[in-house]
């Protein structure tokens, strides 16, 4: 169990093999499974949501990590730690994909996030795939002491020793931020590395992104601007790594209505509409290369027991 496997590949974890389908289009769904009006969602019946969710065939359930509460910034995602969620969540179900969406290396040590990330990959049997970003919430690098400015360059660093201390034995690390020498990170995770998603640009280049991360997660766009974006995300992957596939994910926020023929409207980060016009959407995103999409349902008018159900009888099963 605390023998880094250097030789599996983290693209044969449990986890990535239920979200990353060659030639197919999944689904998955954030936390928290709700729709609501401020910055403040309820919580309430989230794990017979996630349940209903993984029983229905969504790929995978994505994770918040949102260190502060900012009012002003709209969204406390689901409120609860990322890490002890991820966790009480793994241990309530058995197969679905575990996300982070995504987990702000900038705001915390890496061997926390080593340590924990690797718990959870062990723990959930390699269903954890692990989005990392740089932050965009300005509110919380002060209350760290963490210079906003900086992030991008805290994020690189961080990214590269997670990787080392998921498959060195007793590295010796000297940096700005600490020394270790005669100790070792424990656990190791499943494979050689936990599956890494960068989100966004975290302040880094597209080819940074596609020689260190394992997949790339971006945000909804119309189709033929994401069309564009996949189309660049590909070329810069085969300009490193030619002829391999890295994998594309996007965000999606939806107030799906009651009406089935319902034309689509934007709302923020992505749109009202009813269950034809999304079923367009998704063939359409799937023709131009997205790999994996996760509903947002904050902007929702429905009880989300409702959403589920109807995106589960007739918009997952052509895409499962």
């Amino acid at each position: 169990m605390f023998t880094p496997n250097t030789t599996q590949s983290p693209t044969s974890n449990t986890g990535y093999q239920r979200v990353f389908k060659p030639g197919k289009l999944t689904l998955g769904v954030f936390f928290p499974i709700e729709a609501f009006n401020d910055d403040m969602p309820t919580m309430q019946n989230q794990v017979a949501l996630a349940k209903f969710a993984e029983c229905a065939g969504f790929a995978s359930l994505a994770f918040r990590d949102v260190p502060l509460r900012d009012p002003n910034f709209g969204d406390s995602g689901q409120v609860f730690d990322v890490w002890p969620y991820l966790g009480y969540i793994a241990g309530q179900t058995k197969e679905i994909a575990l996300l982070t969406a995504a987990v702000i290396l900038p705001l915390r040590h890496p061997i926390h996030t080593a340590k924990a990330a690797a718990s959870v990959d062990q723990l959930s049997h390699g269903r954890l795939l692990l989005g990392v970003a740089s932050g965009d919430r300005p509110v919380e690098f002060p209350a760290f002491g963490v210079d906003f400015e900086r992030r991008g360059q805290a994020f690189r660093e961080k990214l590269e020793l997670l990787k080392l201390y998921w498959s060195q034995y007793f590295p010796q690390v000297d940096i700005s931020f600490g020394y270790m020498a005669d100790a070792d990170v424990i656990p190791k995770p499943v494979a050689s590395h936990v599956p890494l998603l960068v989100t966004g640009h975290s302040q880094q280049d597209l080819s940074w992104i596609a020689e260190h991360a394992d997949a790339w997660m971006s945000y909804p766009r119309s189709i033929e601007a994401q069309e564009q974006v996949v189309k660049r995300w590909r070329a810069a992957v085969e300009t490193v790594f030619p002829g391999q596939y890295k994998p594309f994910t996007q965000s999606y926020f939806i107030d799906l209505v009651d009406e089935p023929n319902e034309a689509a409207t934007p709302i923020h980060l992505g749109q009202r509409l009813g269950r034809n016009a999304l079923l367009m959407h998704l063939r359409a995103s799937k023709r131009i290369g997205v790999d994996h999409l996760i509903f947002n349902l904050k902007y929702g008018k429905r009880p989300a027991e409702e959403v589920l159900q109807e995106l589960a009888e007739f918009v997952l099963p052509e895409f499962v």
